[in-house]
């Protein structure tokens, strides 16, 4: 990464408390991946950028620094701030922690940067929360070369069948099971099920809990044994 870095098109993921007036911050930039940086004084009443760091508000961030760790010499607004609410800031909450703690420092990431441009987007609108999500992280885990093969057999390469019954193993895929009986039921999947996910058909219920089930063992294995956060907060409202 440059050691100067002007106007960048970026999003606060997380900020916290660093020294007496300052913030730790995450961004995740379009050009540079996620960010971390120092931006100094902004807790200070005084401070001409305090109402931009906020979440889900895409800004034009510059930076300086030859090290890991850069520091904020700038912040311009770039549109208004995305407004969440309720359940869908949870989510938004959510997939914030998750690029957070699974993306590295100054890897790009742009496709990964615009698909997280439209599922802020999508959640401010009325769609399926749920679907969004799942497309997001969908998304998420193949740009970190761990995508989900959802049409055929890791091992046979037969295609996937309604049918059929599969084990999941996380970053390896699909296994046809032959013997259902043999294999924990919390890694076993209905074909139809998983080929519904395919076409992003979570009308049913049950395939929805599916899909959610399916993409938080994927997620997991890359999380370590840290829970997220944000989860909680789903918890809570619930």
């Amino acid at each position: 990464m440059d050691s100067r870095v002007s106007l960048q098109p970026a999003y606060l993921l997380h900020s916290q408390p660093f020294q007496n007036t300052s913030s730790l911050v995450d961004f995740f930039t379009m050009d540079y991946g996620r960010v971390r940086a120092v931006a100094k004084g902004v807790r200070s009443g005084k401070s001409k950028y305090r109402s931009l760091l906020q979440l889900f508000h895409p800004v034009l961030v510059s930076l300086s620094g030859r090290g890991e760790l850069k520091t904020v010499t700038g912040i311009e607004s770039s549109l208004s701030a995305i407004l969440l609410k309720g359940e869908r800031l949870f989510s938004g909450m959510y997939i914030n922690e998750l690029l957070t703690r699974l993306l590295l420092n100054h890897v790009e990431h742009k496709q990964l940067y615009l698909a997280y441009q439209d599922t802020l987007v999508a959640l401010q609108g009325s769609g399926d929360v749920q679907l969004v999500l799942r497309q997001f992280e969908l998304c998420l885990l193949t740009e970190l070369g761990y995508g989900i093969n959802l049409e055929s057999d890791c091992h046979t390469h037969e295609a996937i069948t309604a049918d059929g019954q599969y084990r999941f193993m996380p970053d390896i895929g699909f296994e046809l099971l032959i013997d259902e009986a043999q294999h924990s039921s919390s890694r076993v999947y209905s074909g139809a099920h998983i080929v519904s996910l395919r076409e992003l058909d979570l009308s049913d219920k049950e395939v929805a809990k599916t899909a959610k089930r399916l993409l938080r063992s994927a997620l997991a294995a890359h999380l370590g044994g840290k829970p997220l956060n944000s989860r909680s907060l789903f918890s809570k409202q619930n």
